[in-house]
């Protein structure tokens, strides 16, 4: 579609627009907004990142070497490869398609003027030469052009830059910015791939991806072993073949074993699998995932920044009571004025809309010019003909000095947590946004119910340790006074944030206060980097164009669905029926993932380590790896795979300790270090009792999968039914299975001494794990420590 310069182009009237035959012509031709970013993967992507992956290319080429030379029954793993594949892919189409349909819901609109009438169509049904209408709060979704209106827009996801920009007819808008004042007509320049949003780099997408531990944890998992795999791979084969002259069946057969066991594969589909079932349960309470690793770092979330309307709040504002200072100065009452005020703006908000339902007198007055509401004046203004200037907005910012005309029942609405507005009047009309001294016509108190659930859902947060921090473009004093019904404990600490002015003073401020008044949309991102920047991880709720930055901003974001399109746009997650008292569950739903993934993420290690460490070991010995790859494989499904992915959808709402890669390392390393010493133990005292070849062996394989099987029972600790249970059967079908299938697990029956030997070991584990799990624990805790020292150094 560059060949939009080219192509005859439409030149509507605002008021006419396209009509539907030139809107057929441009959809035949395809100059149609087609969105370019999915929140979901498509269907190829879906099979090529479960399909592609660097496990999935090892584990085929040992499957194809293992074919090669015929030892067919070693190849079983692969039947397990492909069901893990299936069971990846089947959970990903399924959670695809519900926030697909979920996205429908939360789908960004257009409005256009098409055949003379205003319509609401899907951004993607814009065409090329539309004449869009856009007001405060919409996202510009195609490069356009003003044609009519005055607007301020903000260009910040495209380039960084936080102040508002101005533009008027004859300005580009660039899609991706979003409109924080006015409304107007624009006409589309450019649509689809041709837009700018379109031709940034991926350092600019729409919203930043939420930070994932679990993700860059397996990224070094991954790494480090793919350093081992090969070199080890190919000098164990050598020795085996080359040095040992062991048969070419031999050779390949026990080096795959050793490759088998080094990849931590079972660990990359627990991780994926839980958080997929995770997206799954939270569309059901009607929570869209727009990032599939938001749940795990909301459940990290130690501060939750919440705006104060829309979250707490309902967002439904209405007109509580209406003051007359002194209008004798108007040849219009005050009541007519406000009517003709809101008229004139045609303002979109909530506050807007309150003032439309109550002041509703009709006045024949011509408005000459208007300067819109915005988040950083906190007042807007529009001069009449005949009779001046009219301004509402915030008492300090209108009345600035003068806060003592504010009537005492204005002052005590405002401390119980009602928004107050001043209607003030000037005979001069208003240059460069500057607001001369004002005389005070009137005060309107606002009230805007408390949601219901607020209380117990902030008592929820208290009791589970994590600080809520309210952030608001309102009085200080009225969002106190709101946090107080809610139920905040600390909604005493509040501050004035159009009195803090640097960067140092809004980083203490951050940290000393739980309610901040009077925050400017920038005011509000630099909130959230203060908390970072003091090592919190920050969550961050919005509904409004002017939470767009610290939404951006946050480690996990969260916006409402009645909110803004810029919004919604930028959140991680999206509260579909704006209901706050889901988030909660959706934290809840975090730590599950999170709890159960580090719980059972330290048995899929043990493996990993103790392979590696025979590995080296073989090569050092001269001897061959003690398992072959049909072992591996059944150790994989009876005491990886069964129990884990059982037991991964159980609730666990304990808040996240310490860090998920030392975790999970520190619980494998005692018994992976465990096995490593039963087998070297097994070689040494097995030929002394009279045990040897593939007795010996069976040893091994059995006292091994016993070690991991006492990784699950400390694993399913606490115990319960369904844990009791899962524990048991793992434990009777593992070995039941080796008795049943002797032949193709190359185990062989054991003597009287192979079974004492065997016993012995296994009574000697529990004591030994105790001991080595205190060493390593001193050693991590060491090692934290001597990490801490550095950093405070």
């Amino acid at each position: 579609m560059n060949e939009n310069n080219r192509q005859i182009r439409y030149h509507p009237s605002v008021k006419e627009g396209l009509t539907a035959q030139q809107v057929e012509t441009r959809i035949e031709q395809g100059y149609v907004n087609i969105a370019q970013e999915k929140i979901t993967k498509t269907t190829g992507q879906i099979i090529k990142d479960n399909v592609l992956t660097l496990f999935n290319a090892y584990n085929l080429a040992i499957g194809i070497c293992l074919a090669l030379v015929g030892a067919y029954s070693n190849m079983f793993f692969m039947v397990i490869v492909t069901i893990n594949v299936l069971i990846g892919i089947v959970q990903e189409f399924h959670a695809k398609k519900m926030v697909e349909n979920l996205s429908l819901l939360s789908a960004t609109m257009a409005w256009v003027v098409r055949d003379g009438k205003t319509q609401r169509i899907p951004v993607e049904d814009l065409v090329l030469d539309d004449i869009s209408l856009l007001q405060r709060g919409n996202q510009v979704c195609a490069d356009s052009i003003v044609v009519e209106g005055e607007l301020e827009v903000n260009e910040s996801l495209l380039t960084g830059e936080a102040d508002p920009v101005f533009k008027k007819p004859g300005d580009k808008l660039l899609s991706g910015s979003f409109i924080v004042s006015g409304n107007g007509y624009a006409k589309v320049e450019h649509v689809g791939a041709d837009n700018f949003v379109a031709r940034l780099t991926t350092g600019a997408k729409r919203y930043k991806k939420a930070k994932s531990e679990l993700l860059m944890s397996m990224r070094k998992v991954t790494k480090f072993t793919s350093y081992f795999i090969v070199p080890i791979g190919v000098l164990l084969f050598v020795e085996s073949f080359v040095i040992r002259g062991d048969s070419l069946y031999d050779a390949v057969v026990s080096s795959s074993a050793s490759l088998l066991g080094m990849l931590p594969k079972g660990l990359v589909l627990l991780i994926s699998t839980s958080l997929v079932v995770g997206i799954v349960k939270l569309s059901k309470k009607r929570v869209l995932v727009q990032d599939l690793y938001a749940l795990e770092t909301l459940a990290h979330v130690d501060i939750l920044c919440l705006d104060k309307t829309g979250t707490i709040t309902e967002g439904k504002m209405c007109v509580s009571a209406f003051h007359v200072i002194d209008d004798e100065s108007l040849s219009i009452s005050a009541s007519q004025a406000i009517s003709s005020f809101v008229g004139a703006l045609q303002d979109n908000n909530a506050t807007f809309a309150a003032l439309k339902e109550y002041f509703t007198e009709d006045c024949p007055i011509r408005a000459l010019h208007s300067i819109p509401f915005s988040s950083e004046r906190k007042w807007s203004a529009v001069t009449f003909e005949n009779i001046g200037t009219l301004v509402v907005g915030a008492p300090e910012m209108v009345l600035k000095h003068h806060m003592t005309l504010l009537p005492s029942e204005a002052v005590e609405a405002q401390n119980a947590g009602r928004r107050i507005l001043c209607l003030a009047y000037t005979k001069d009309p208003i240059v460069d946004t500057m607001l001369p001294a004002m005389k005070l016509i009137a005060v309107i108190e606002l009230d805007d119910p408390i949601r219901k659930n607020a209380r117990e859902t902030l008592t929820f947060f208290h009791k589970e340790g994590v600080d809520i921090k309210i952030i608001s473009g309102d009085n200080p004093a009225t969002v106190s006074g709101i946090a107080k019904k809610a139920g905040l404990k600390n909604y005493g600490d509040y501050i004035d944030m159009s009195k803090i002015q640097t960067e140092t003073e809004i980083a203490a401020a951050a940290e000393q206060y739980s309610v901040f008044g009077r925050v400017t949309p920038q005011q509000k991102s630099q909130l959230v980097k203060a908390l970072q920047a003091k090592g919190h991880t920050v969550g961050m709720t919005g509904d409004g164009v002017n939470d767009v930055l610290a939404l951006k901003e946050a480690d996990c974001s969260i916006a409402v669905g009645n909110g803004s399109d810029a919004a919604r746009q930028v959140a991680n997650l999206v509260l579909l029926d704006s209901d706050f008292t889901v988030v909660p569950d959706m934290v809840m739903e975090g730590r599950r993932v999170v709890n159960n993934v580090t719980r059972f993420g330290g048995v899929f290690l043990i493996k990993t380590i103790y392979s590696m460490l025979l590995s080296i070991l073989s090569l050092f010995t001269m001897q061959v790896f003690p398992f072959v790859p049909i072992q591996v494989t059944l150790y994989d499904f009876a005491v990886e795979a069964y129990p884990s992915f059982l037991l991964m959808l159980e609730p666990d709402n304990s808040p996240i300790r310490g860090r998920f890669l030392p975790n999970v390392i520190s619980r494998a390393t005692p018994y992976a270090i465990l096995v490593f010493i039963n087998i070297i133990l097994t070689a040494i005292i097995s030929p002394l009792v009279g045990v040897s070849g593939t007795a010996a062996n069976t040893v091994m394989y059995y006292i091994t999968s016993f070690v991991g099987l006492l990784a699950v029972f400390k694993a399913c600790r606490p115990f319960n039914l369904v844990r009791a249970f899962i524990c048991i059967t793992a434990f009777f079908g593992f070995y039941i299975a080796t008795f049943l299938f002797a032949r193709i697990l190359y185990v062989a029956p054991l003597s009287l001494p192979a079974v004492l030997l065997f016993a012995g070991l296994a009574l000697l584990c529990p004591v030994i794990i105790l001991i080595l799990s205190k060493v390593v624990d001193l050693v991590f805790k060491f090692e934290q420590d001597k990490k801490v020292l550095v950093s405070g150094n």
